[in-house]
């Protein structure tokens, strides 16, 4: 049964008509319909048989900070996530998610840079973007775990592998050593390596004991390292992301070509520096290949 015309006007007494709100807001009906689907801006009241949304006059704030949220790009997800949280909480979320978009917006300024050169025909190595250096590598026990992906699945396959290896080394006698990806073949879109983890430990019989005991299934391995000369250029973490990173590849082998070298194992990249605590153009990370 229908509700008496004077229960309706009760129950909305005091609320906005939706028409009301979108101008108080600035947010059209239809955005107004779709903030309701995704729990963003629920109405207070809707009438049952007309379907009519009326909204509380303390939700024009509210809608105002989804309207402001949505000018920097911010996905609906993360905002319903955000106006969950109190002030200070929602605003160091507030704070995270811009701090991926400068990182993602630094990595996109390398790339452009990246492929400036490439369509202009000017070599990334002469151009002075990377310099070239070496160093000699000791001999070194590492633990690893070797995966079969491709690039979309590299970045978070890298710190979780490494999160789990340097944990095993305490097992391990302690790490003595930054660690590292080994490419033993391409990870691009297409290709999926392998790639190898690998963190330095002390001790590699302890180390052999480990792996022993979980089995190889997971692609674990402990080993030496042989010692070697590394050609190599430093990046910063905007750098390190694909396909940018590419171009810190292809400056070490144009160097290597140059010198007259030869190389001598797969390329690898060696992270020397605490990740989550590194801005955009922080250097974090070494590309690298053995060479003779």
């Amino acid at each position: 049964m229908r509700n008496h015309p004077e229960d309706d006007t009760r129950r909305t007494a005091g609320l906005l008509s939706i028409g009301a709100f979108a101008r108080r807001t600035r947010l059209s009906a239809k955005a107004l319909r779709l903030y309701d689907r995704q729990g963003l801006l629920p109405p207070a009241y809707v009438d049952g048989a007309t379907g009519y949304r009326y909204y509380l006059p303390a939700q024009v704030e509210r809608a105002r900070t989804v309207v402001l949220l949505r000018r920097l790009g911010m996905p609906l997800a993360d905002i319903a996530a955000v106006l969950r949280l109190d002030g200070e909480r929602a605003a160091a979320a507030l704070d995270g998610y811009w701090a991926d978009v400068e990182e993602r917006h630094a990595a996109r300024r390398t790339l452009v840079g990246y492929l400036r050169g490439r369509l202009s025909g000017r070599s990334t190595a002469m151009s002075g973007t990377f310099e070239v250096r070496t160093v000699e590598v000791p001999e070194t026990a590492v633990i690893g775990e070797t995966r079969h992906l491709v690039s979309d699945e590299l970045p978070a396959w890298i710190g979780d592998s490494l999160g789990r290896l340097e944990e095993a080394a305490e097992d391990c006698g302690g790490i003595t050593g930054p660690p590292f990806v080994i490419y033993h073949s391409d990870v691009t879109e297409e290709s999926d390596g392998p790639a190898e983890a690998c963190v330095p430990v002390a001790d590699l019989d302890a180390a052999r004991a480990w792996v022993a005991a979980r089995g190889r299934a997971r692609g674990l391995t402990a080993r030496m390292e042989p010692a070697y000369r590394m050609a190599y250029v430093r990046i910063t973490k905007a750098q390190v992301v694909y396909p940018q990173i590419l171009a810190a590849f292809d400056a070490v082998e144009e160097w290597i070509t140059q010198e007259g070298l030869t190389p001598a194992g797969p390329c690898r990249e060696v992270y020397f520096a605490e990740w989550d605590g590194a801005g955009p153009e922080d250097e974090v990370c070494d590309v690298a290949f053995p060479v003779r």
